[in-house]
């Protein structure tokens, strides 16, 4: 019977999904998390009667066919990249984007990793880094002697010296954007690396044209609804559920079957 593989490729779907709505929720407090989503695909059929097959030897047509689907697949868990709500914190290093865009990280490697997290500390160097130590691109280094650090909404860093009156130009923060963000690849720590889904980056200050600006004091909160996502679980149990009762019932209908005289 089809039924018992169809039954259990839903199974395994909704438990992927259940997965991913796990991880969902458990990020729900992760500065500048995107949450993501489950894309389902049926999969091949079988053509008993292929629809458009003649039916006679005078021409007449079979208008629908007869096909029967095997079944479920996950197609693709894809990342929604959607703004996310703005907690203030008031730490002059924690920086938020509103817009489009991610910080670039440089990795132990030289590698440039992308991140909407803007949590920021300075080191023994008093370089701008992540909180695993990784340097903020472009490097920007705060004088020991500073009173003060401001970020504008453009990128620029100011530095407040002890004993002068200007304010002194310390860099100016850059972004980078891709055509398709949903390629990117999670590498954890909130941090993305590009692929050839993702393109090329395009890289620009903040306040550009299609460039977010940056928030000062603030964080950008992750974009998971909670009670879209609570939802989405219980769909997916009631779902699970009613694909192992198609399991049952064929096996009952099995067991009938063997049960004849």
């Amino acid at each position: 019977m089809r039924s018992l593989d169809i039954g259990a490729t839903g199974m395994l779907a909704q438990q992927m999904n259940v997965d991913v709505i796990s991880n969902n929720i458990a990020n729900m407090t992760t500065t500048g998390h995107k949450r993501q989503r489950v894309d389902f695909k049926d999969l091949i059929y079988q053509n008993l009667t292929r629809p458009g097959a003649q039916s006679s030897d005078v021409g007449t047509i079979v208008p629908s066919g007869l096909q029967l689907g095997l079944g479920v697949r996950i197609g693709s868990v894809y990342r929604i990249h959607e703004q996310g709500s703005l907690q203030i914190t008031d730490n002059p290093l924690d920086l938020a984007l509103t817009g489009d865009g991610f910080f670039q990280i440089t990795l132990p490697s030289g590698d440039t990793a992308y991140t909407r997290s803007g949590v920021f500390q300075t080191n023994q160097d008093g370089e701008i880094v992540t909180t695993q130590g990784y340097q903020l691109d472009p490097n920007i280094v705060v004088p020991q002697n500073t009173i003060s650090v401001e970020v504008n909404e453009t990128g620029e860093v100011f530095a407040q010296i002890s004993g002068q009156t200007a304010l002194q130009n310390l860099g100016q923060i850059q972004l980078a954007t891709f055509v398709n963000p949903a390629g990117l690849e999670a590498v954890g720590d909130n941090l993305f690396l590009e692929t050839e889904g993702s393109g090329a980056p395009i890289i620009g200050n903040p306040g550009d044209e299609n460039f977010a600006t940056v928030r000062q004091g603030a964080l950008e909160n992750s974009n998971v609804n909670v009670v879209e996502e609570i939802t989405r679980l219980i769909t997916a149990q009631r779902a699970y559920e009613m694909n192992s009762n198609v399991i049952t019932t064929s096996d009952e209908m099995l067991q009938t079957v063997t049960q004849l005289r």
